[in-house]
């Protein structure tokens, strides 16, 4: 059973990527100093899988610190490496924030893999390094343009350092571009937990419906799109955590050097905003009341995946459609709200 390190554990993806690593036979450890994540996920991912998953609670940005993560588990035999700060509009309004504590991070966590020679590494990247992408779908050719916001160039500047890196160090590096995780478990024991109000879409649709926050806004209606709001491709965050556990897969498989490939994950399909909200209407049976407000400075306008390289290479196909994506968010909401999951607020 290999071990693997996932930093950002107790965050929306790394907890849901636990519990698929965990069901696939893998041992597992986390790194989170819970600034934007929390610690009750790990009470989530238990009821789940009946595992115990171990915790540091460090900053990343701290060599020392991380050092003793690898000094405590010599044995490790692969990193997903989640933590990041990823809110596009913070990222606008504090870029150096974003380019200190995500770049730093994964510098330290690159200089401990070399020096305690861990073969395989996965990094989180986004389909914001694309930026405003000049045609759609979008495939891993298609050239990056400039980053629509600090956090995007943080991605683009994390993809380089792992490229270059891997040319020199002894190991494999797999590059996964995200573009829009939603959903929760079917369990609806985990699930999207965002830290003051949502920046995300789905979390945005669910408090407003549930009423933890005022009337939703939707961020531009004028753009040239099918209805007027930004086109988007979401993919069911357990889509997602299967993605990296056939990741690990893949590269333990091929057991090459010196190799660093990027893969976008996505569902194939753009979907708008307001075509989301309707999604959500049909899952929980209910109207939704929503604004119109301006557009959102970082926003792209429009960006969906090719995923012909996740298939062929991963073997990896999106189980969730839309519809599952609302149904299991609403129940998550639901349940967390009135504290029938482990996590009760």
């Amino acid at each position: 059973m290999k071990k693997i390190l996932v930093t950002g554990g107790t965050g929306y993806i790394g907890s849901h990527t636990l519990v698929d690593l965990i069901e696939q036979g893998y041992d597992v450890i986390s790194a989170d100093n819970y600034s934007r994540s929390d610690a009750r996920m790990l009470q989530g991912i238990e009821t789940i899988t009946g595992k115990k998953v171990k915790n540091y609670a460090i900053d990343l940005c701290s060599l020392t610190d991380t050092r003793k993560i690898f000094e405590e588990n010599p044995d490790l035999s692969g990193i997903i490496h989640f933590a990041a700060y990823k809110a596009v509009g913070e990222s606008v309004e504090q870029p150096l924030l974003y380019f200190e504590n995500n770049i730093q991070s994964l510098l330290n966590l690159l200089r401990c893999v070399q020096e305690y020679k861990v073969p395989y590494f996965v990094f989180s990247s986004s389909c914001t390094v694309y930026g405003e992408p000049e045609s759609i779908p979008v495939t891993e050719e298609t050239s990056l343009r400039p980053a629509a916001s600090p956090y995007g160039l943080t991605k683009q500047i994390g993809e380089q350092l792992v490229q270059e890196f891997v040319k020199a160090a002894p190991c494999s590096a797999l590059l996964l571009r995200y573009f829009n995780p939603a959903g929760a478990h079917p369990s609806a024991q985990i699930g999207e937990l965002p830290i003051g109000k949502p920046q995300n879409l789905v979390p945005a649709i669910t408090q407003s419906a549930i009423g933890v926050i005022d009337k939703l806004t939707v961020h531009g209606t004028d753009y040239p799109t099918r209805d007027g709001s930004c086109l988007r491709d979401f993919i069911h965050v357990c889509d997602l955590a299967r993605a990296h556990t056939q990741a690990l897969q893949l590269l333990g498989k091929e057991a090459k050097q010196h190799t660093c490939e990027a893969i976008n994950l996505g569902s194939g399909t753009g979907i708008t905003v307001l075509e989301s909200i309707q999604a959500f209407e049909k899952a929980a049976g209910e109207k939704l009341e929503w604004t119109a407000g301006p557009r959102r400075p970082g926003d792209v306008m429009a960006i969906y995946a090719n995923n012909s390289r996740a298939q062929q290479r991963l073997g990896w196909n999106a189980r969730f459609n839309i519809d599952d994506i609302m149904a299991t968010a609403w129940a998550w909401e639901q349940r967390y709200r009135k504290g029938e999951t482990v996590l009760s607020p």
